[in-house]
């Protein structure tokens, strides 16, 4: 069985995501979509959050689960059986940092690295830029799946009554 992670902080899940993993879950048996965690960054959502997000936006994919981790990635891809990590790529700047990130993971345990460039309609999609948009009152409903939308807004909205 083939496996292949696809990592990221996912705070929230956009539609360049959604594309990424499916578009992974048609090349391998399975697909672990792996919420990374960084105690030092605090997410608009929680990873509890993060992983119910992205379970009901891939549910429609049989061979993807969700799961996350603290630590470094290449350590879940040895005690998972994950033979390759996917990345998606939006631009040249991407790239850099992606590479030396792909060499060094290879290098310390051989798991080999994907990237795949997002579609043009996705290029400039973070989830940072998103929640920027969103925040204040863009339109962000065609970026994200619907119930990450609905989510985002709710969030956004007990933050300011907060």
């Amino acid at each position: 069985m083939t496996r292949a992670v696809c990592p990221g902080s996912y705070d929230p899940p956009t539609n360049g995501h959604l594309d990424i993993i499916e578009r992974a879950a048609a090349l391998f048996d399975e697909v672990v979509v792996a919420v990374m965690i960084n105690k030092t960054k605090r997410g608009l959502f929680t990873v509890d959050e993060r992983l119910a997000l992205l379970a009901e936006t891939a549910a429609h994919l049989p061979n993807v689960r969700v799961d996350s981790w603290h630590g470094l990635l290449v350590d879940y891809c040895a005690q998972h059986d994950v033979q390759a990590i996917v990345k998606g790529l939006r631009a040249v700047s991407d790239f850099d940092y992606e590479l030396q990130m792909a060499q060094m993971n290879q290098g310390l345990t051989g798991v080999e690295t994907m990237f795949m460039p997002t579609k043009p309609l996705n290029s400039f999609l973070s989830s940072s830029l998103v929640k920027e948009v969103a925040t204040y009152g863009g339109d962000v409903a065609h970026l994200l799946p619907p119930t990450v939308h609905k989510r985002l807004l709710a969030r956004l909205a007990e933050n300011q009554g907060a």
